[in-house]
């Protein structure tokens, strides 16, 4: 039987999804926000549509006898769209409202944790009163990380000790309008992501991923949504130990256990310490731009991991294949801060060469594809080592050029990663 596949939301994870999908014994509906060029494309139909309302795209998927569908975002998750096409009898490969609050609400988050004895979590007080916050903060002995409770799309975060001082981290408090925030003890060492396939209490993981959220060279400036990311041919980063990932693995496991009723992805960002890895926080869905790494080494069908949940199954044996991977996002000028929209995409599918090209934000006109102010595109390159992928990512940014663009040039650099691998042995003392 072909299945309907609805795929909600429009940005490069998604048209990472809708790749994954293409091939398969599947007709592949899409909707979001925005018109994601690549994405409509490869599906049979798009519908533009506000993806936080839940009756609206429950009735998009009814209208076109959807049978299974992929939440891509964590804003449709947080407003229920999950739970409202499990209603309408369309089987969702993404948690219910409750279970997403693992990120949707970090102040959850880490009570979940602590409360279900699941380790890696760090020192953690929750606050809805500012100024207890900052009487905290006075008397805290060591760096905290600020975190609004709720979503921030990445860039909400500020850490004492690294990106402000403790002074700046209160005025940051008292200047904002969040209404419940988490300090959390400073974890010193190096992040990484792996991202779970989870079905009836059961799941696969996947390589781990190096996201890099400042947006300029270097590990500077400010945090945004992700610049690019890189994986190796295997499933640990060349700063890690096999046995520093299996120890991640079993956190994650516990997170499952605890999670009775999870079905998506769970994606574990991960420090890795001196003691080992620690929990920065979890989502529930595929991290972008770590889509862009994971699927396409994902040589098991897709479709597969979404019949074996929807049918009561725990999720195939993933199989990847053994190669290294480097994402770069191209961005608008003045991103994240103050950017600047409408600078035309020089770059397509056919002249990316060997890379993968994935769209994010963009906007499509009669003569061409425009920036907006957003995430614009990503450029993958899949090959036998790091060095080599990163050179496929470079040559086809060097074909979409930078009017009007910035691309963080470092990542997947041999240099880059030497420094992690320094760092790393720095902290264990080696």
């Amino acid at each position: 039987m072909r299945e309907n596949v609805l795929l909600i939301g429009g940005g490069g994870r998604e048209h990472a999804i809708a790749r994954a999908l293409a091939d398969s014994e599947a007709d592949l509906y899409a909707c979001a926000g925005n018109k994601n060029p690549g994405i409509a494309r490869i599906a049979s139909g798009f519908e533009t549509l506000e993806t936080t309302d839940p009756k609206a795209v429950a009735d998009y998927a009814e209208e076109i006898d959807a049978t299974i569908a992929v939440i891509g975002p964590e804003a449709p998750l947080e407003a229920g769209v999950a739970d409202e096409l499990e209603a309408a009898g369309v089987y969702p490969f993404g948690p219910k409202e409750a279970d997403a609050r693992i990120e949707t609400d970090k102040a959850f988050q880490r009570r979940f944790m602590a409360e279900n004895d699941i380790p890696g979590c760090p020192d953690f007080e929750t606050f809805d009163d500012m100024e207890a916050a900052c009487d905290f903060i006075d008397e805290y002995d060591g760096d905290l990380a600020i975190k609004p409770a709720g979503l921030t799309g990445g860039k909400g975060v500020k850490v004492i000790g690294d990106q402000v001082t403790a002074e700046e981290g209160k005025e940051y408090i008292r200047e904002s309008d969040y209404d419940r925030i988490v300090l959390e003890e400073r974890l010193i060492g190096e992040e990484f992501t792996i991202q779970a396939f989870v079905a009836n209490g059961a799941f696969e993981t996947a390589p781990a991923v190096q996201d890099h959220k400042r947006a300029y060279e270097g590990d500077e400036g400010p945090n945004t949504g992700g610049m690019g990311s890189y994986s190796d041919a295997t499933n640990e980063l060349p700063f890690m130990t096999e046995a520093e990932y299996d120890e991640a693995v079993e956190i994650i496991e516990a997170t499952v256990d605890a999670l009775e009723d999870y079905r998506g992805i769970l994606y574990g960002q991960f420090m890795l310490t001196e003691t080992g890895p620690r929990v920065v926080e979890f989502n529930a869905r595929f991290g972008d731009p770590e889509a862009m790494n994971t699927l396409p080494v994902l040589e098991t069908d897709f479709l597969e991991v979404l019949t074996a949940a929807r049918n009561g199954n725990a999720p195939p044996a993933l199989e990847f294949a053994e190669q290294a991977t480097v994402c770069k996002y191209a961005v608008p000028d003045g991103y994240p801060t103050e950017p600047e929209s409408g600078a035309k995409v020089q770059v397509d599918e056919e002249s990316a060469g060997d890379a993968l090209l994935y769209y994010a934000s963009v906007d499509e006109r009669d003569d061409g594809i425009y920036t907006t102010t957003s995430r614009s595109f990503a450029l993958v390159g899949v090959a036998d080592s790091i060095d080599e992928a990163e050179e496929i990512s470079e040559d086809a940014l060097a074909v979409a050029g930078e009017e009007g663009l910035r691309v963080r040039h470092d990542i997947g650099k041999a240099d880059l990663i030497q420094r992690r691998i320094d760092h790393m042995a720095d902290l264990r003392g080696e």
